[in-house]
């Protein structure tokens, strides 16, 4: 027998406040209005109050509109078919085509018991030098790039999903413009991955609480796939537009806010979500990457400080290269030393030169005088750049290795690159 609830006491924004007993936190709603009926989900209960997000906004709705509870909280079905079609926020198909019509799973279900999880050792290999050698990107692991609006985030984004070493690529858009979620799909489509791709998208015409799901559905879909035995990747664009939707949602609830009117939960919120990077143990696993814009390029802003202490390092994305000094991958060491011998004498010798080399430019943009090693360190910098540090290099690991051991032996002699004389003699250019 229905249960229908009648009593709504307030209505704000796209939340709703009724009367109601028997009502778990996260559960389903249906409210029924003259205009048919809005999904919706319990994000507070106080007593007989229970207050409701509705997806689809509450235009429309009424005091006397009716709420039915469900019971059960938000799922998002789950076969094989997902692959190579797109959805929006509340998991209805953005594509034309229909329903997925498969048993759901639940979203937002609790992060993996670490004693089932394995010490990521895979690395996940980009075709990205400054990923690559650098900062290499490991199975099950969760970064960052952190970014400021203007960069081409979503285009490293998807550069990352065609070209790396994995089985399914989950994408969850929140806040996109209608046509970065076109170029995710043409990219994808034109580099032949579209077929094992699942997409949901939540631009910024849509309901903002749809923007809360994406991520918990992208997850849960990513987790089923793991557990199948499949490498998942799961890219997230733009986890600050998911907080931002979650300090609209608590300025309507009237929660007392945080730094810069953020919720005080929102470590939590983000963690709840980045913590489900996991390598199963006897199954696949879920990597996450997730793009975080910075207001103003502030690293100090909420969101990039939360994720910060979340996350296993991060990538900052500026003036269109990956920077060397603040990216890090703090796993890179577990997979590194079994790709090559040279690479870890590679990661180090070439970041200290650069470093040395933007002493030299400090110097001669101050008009002091170069010296002959000053002048080497010049050109260095200006190879490494073009040659390594360009985003528009697409090389394979073992490439962009030789590629850094022929830009050294074009500026320095063996013994002024600082590496061990034992990997120079097996390495060096003849």
């Amino acid at each position: 027998m229905r249960k229908y609830y009648d009593d709504i006491r307030r209505i704000a924004g796209n939340v709703v406040t009724v009367r109601a007993s028997d009502v778990g936190y996260d559960d389903l709603a249906v409210v029924s209005t003259g205009r048919g009926d809005s999904l919706a989900q319990v994000i507070r209960l106080e007593g007989r109050e229970v207050s409701l997000q509705v997806f689809a906004g509450t235009q429309g709705v009424s005091n006397n509109d009716r709420v039915r509870f469900l019971r059960h909280p938000m799922q998002v079905p789950f076969s094989n078919d997902l692959l190579g079609r797109v959805f929006d926020g509340a998991g209805r198909p953005r594509d034309g085509r229909e329903r997925i019509n498969a048993d759901g799973v639940d979203v937002g279900s609790p992060p993996v018991n670490p004693v089932r999880r394995r010490m990521p050792d895979k690395m996940i290999e980009t075709r990205i030098p400054m990923i690559d050698i650098f900062n290499s990107l490991v199975e099950s692991q969760k970064l960052p790039i952190f970014s400021v609006a203007g960069e081409l985030y979503n285009e490293l984004l998807a550069r990352i999903g065609l070209q790396a070493d994995a089985d399914i690529i989950i994408l969850g858009g929140m806040g996109l413009r209608h046509d970065d979620y076109l170029k995710f799909r043409q990219t994808f489509e034109d580099g032949g991955v579209l077929g094992r791709t699942v997409m949901y998208i939540h631009t910024a015409a849509d309901p903002v609480v749809e923007c809360l799901l994406i991520p918990d559905q992208c997850l849960a879909v990513a987790e089923q796939f793991a557990l199948q035995g499949r490498r998942v990747l799961v890219l997230l664009t733009d986890m600050t537009a998911f907080a931002d939707a979650l300090k609209e949602i608590s300025i309507i609830m009237e929660q007392i806010p945080s730094n810069r009117g953020y919720p005080g939960d929102l470590y939590t919120q983000l963690a709840r979500r980045y913590e489900k990077a996991v390598d199963f143990d006897e199954a696949g696993s879920v990597t996450v990457l997730a793009c975080v814009t910075m207001p103003g390029d502030d690293v100090t802003h909420p969101v990039p400080d939360n994720t910060g202490y979340i996350t296993e390092g991060q990538f900052y994305l500026r003036n269109g290269r990956i920077e060397p000094f603040g990216s890090l991958s703090r796993l890179k060491q577990q997979v590194n030393g079994e790709t090559r011998d040279d690479h870890r004498a590679i990661m180090d010798g070439c970041i200290q030169l650069y470093a040395l080399c933007r002493e030299s430019r400090e110097k001669r943009d101050m008009g002091f005088e170069m010296s002959p090693w000053d002048r080497r360190l010049l050109k260095y910098g200006e190879l490494f750049e073009n040659r390594i540090m360009n985003l528009a290099v697409n090389i394979p690991l073992f490439e962009a290795l030789d590629r850094c051991w022929a830009i050294l032996a074009e500026c320095f002699e063996p013994m002024e690159t600082g590496i061990r004389q034992s990997i120079i003699e097996k390495h060096w250019p003849r």
